[in-house]
């Protein structure tokens, strides 16, 4: 009895994960993740326009707060590596910024292109 109930509980796991990987996999819309990404892109070259006119070390910070969940919407395939160079990159500059180190400026403009980069895969794919 005890492998049978082995085996059965094996079946359910298994039927429940190929139930629920399509649903995931439909999660956003193309017009969804498009959005993100626009998001993404303006909140970041606003976080860099505060940079550059010396606007205070918060306000930088909130704006890539707010770059930050948007990013986590704009996932598309093609796209993931550049996203977790560019979440890498963030936490830099994040790191430079609030130590007020003067490279954060440079760190955060590497950033923004990664995600325009990013547009453009994902504009050329849809």
């Amino acid at each position: 009895m005890s492998t049978f109930k082995k085996t059965l509980a094996s079946f359910l796991v298994i039927a429940a994960a190929l139930v629920s990987a399509p649903a995931m996999a439909a999660g956003a819309t193309d017009a969804q993740v498009r959005a993100a990404g626009e998001a993404t892109v303006a909140k970041m070259e606003e976080a860099v326009s505060l940079l550059d006119k010396g606007a205070d070390k918060a306000d930088v910070l909130k704006a890539l707060g707010e770059v930050r969940q948007f990013q986590k919407e704009f996932r598309f395939e093609a796209t993931e590596r550049l996203r977790q160079r560019a979440g890498d990159k963030m936490k830099v500059a994040r790191d430079e910024i609030e130590k007020g180190d003067a490279a954060g400026s440079t760190t955060l403009k590497a950033t923004l292109d990664l995600y325009k980069e990013m547009m453009k895969v994902y504009n050329a794919n849809h």
